[in-house]
């Protein structure tokens, strides 16, 4: 992985390690993070995943509930924080547990049917991180991006790559271009549907299938 990619990625593991324990906070999983997780299990039932890949996982709420719910073949919980996979470890054993980063994922090549991230995806290098979810799926695979996008004049966009990228809120065109450019369909995207006093988080849902 490139320097810049890998500084990146140790500001963020050195922060989500540190917050870990204030991450699994009620209010903020039932407000903030709850609604896209909710989707994506339903984008996954529908699909009928067997093995199912939760990347950026935290404290491995949404690869618990996947478990759980669904009841797959397998399914990896993949974070880059020791902190948050402490806490994962300790919410399941069902699940299997594994450190890297988004782009350079710990499987083998068409190894997954689904990949999804939630809350964590304008912290990657996007474009490599697409490509290794490419590279880990089946084909006819699901990848699931549920990320913050905020409605923003292209000039901020804009800068707002020029001053972190690769790792910035992407546009929903954007997200579309990354999705076409990574060799994936693109089969739905919409905003995350939540409470109304929670609209504000402004997040949006992207799918698509390996071709």
């Amino acid at each position: 992985m490139p320097a810049r990619g890998r500084n990146l990625n140790d500001v963020v593991t050195g922060f989500w390690t540190l917050a870990a324990p204030l991450y699994d906070l009620p209010v903020l999983q039932q407000w903030v993070y709850q609604p896209a997780q909710d989707e994506v299990i339903a984008e996954l039932r529908a699909h009928g995943a067997r093995t199912v890949a939760d990347i950026a996982c935290g404290t491995g709420i949404l690869a618990d509930r996947i478990q759980r719910e669904l009841r797959p073949e397998a399914v990896y919980g993949v974070d880059m924080s020791d902190g948050m996979l402490r806490e994962a470890q300790a919410r399941s054993t069902e699940v299997t547990w594994l450190k890297g980063p988004a782009e350079e994922l710990p499987f083998d090549d068409e190894a997954l049917d689904a990949v999804v991230t939630t809350s964590a995806f304008h912290f990657f290098d996007q474009p490599a991180a697409l490509r290794e979810f490419h590279r880990v799926l089946r084909p006819g695979g699901l990848v699931a991006v549920a990320t913050i996008s905020p409605p923003a004049p292209a000039v901020l966009r804009k800068l707002s790559v020029s001053l972190s990228n690769p790792a910035h809120n992407p546009s929903p065109d954007e997200l579309k271009a990354l999705f076409t450019d990574a060799g994936f369909a693109l089969t739905d995207q919409h905003r995350v549907h939540r409470p109304l006093w929670t609209k504000a988080v402004w997040d949006l849902i992207t799918i698509g299938t390996k071709t």
